[in-house]
């Protein structure tokens, strides 16, 4: 498991719904953690992982030691939003890029555990914007597309460059074409959706 970065289709891939829960995917789930620790984040959707799935993981300190902290969506569905706060914003499939993002202060969110029972949060601040943010991967939304246009202009360069590393590195055979990678996304759905 790696993350992938920018343009990787599987980012701008709606992910579908898990219908079942078992220890497969509470591997999966495990194994993110770790990945995401090893990355020093504190959130990663699945599909930031070449996953289609409606799941993303969360610990808004980052610290591994603090597993109390540690949150795991299944579905999750925002049904709240209030307020505005612009913050800066940072994302592992776009490694060295960061930008002001303006999202609602408050959410209410609902998910399922990992044990199958719905669980209902209230968040704020950091937390939500880290639940915006990953709930918005797996809606094929990148942090990119919320920002302002003079603020997109100041990146344009380190996107474009992305979009050259990846294109060259399907040339070379290290990425699959955009053909095998779909078909690859609908197989995995088939397992789990």
């Amino acid at each position: 498991m790696k993350v992938l970065s920018y343009p990787h289709p599987i980012l701008k891939y709606k992910c579908k719904p898990i219908q079942k829960i078992d220890q497969g995917l509470r591997d999966i789930v495990a194994e993110m953690f770790q990945l995401m620790y090893d990355t020093q984040g504190v959130g990663l959707a699945a599909n930031q992982v070449g996953l289609p799935y409606r799941l993303f993981v969360m610990n808004a300190s980052g610290d591994r030691e603090k597993k109390e902290e540690e949150y795991v969506f299944v579905n999750p569905i925002i049904l709240k939003k209030n307020g505005k706060l612009k913050d800066n914003e940072g994302c592992l499939s776009f490694p060295g890029i960061n930008a002001d993002v303006i999202r609602p202060e408050f959410i209410d969110v609902e998910s399922i555990a990992l044990n199958g029972d719905v669980q209902h949060f209230q968040w704020a601040g950091r937390s939500a914007r880290i639940v915006q943010h990953e709930t918005d991967h797996l809606d094929g939304i990148g942090f990119i597309d919320r920002l302002s246009q003079t603020a997109l202009l100041e990146i344009k360069e380190e996107l474009e460059y992305m979009k050259m590393a990846f294109t060259s590195n399907q040339h070379r055979g290290f990425i699959p074409a955009e053909t095998e990678i779909i078909r690859e996304i609908k197989e995995l759905e088939r397992l789990r959706c």
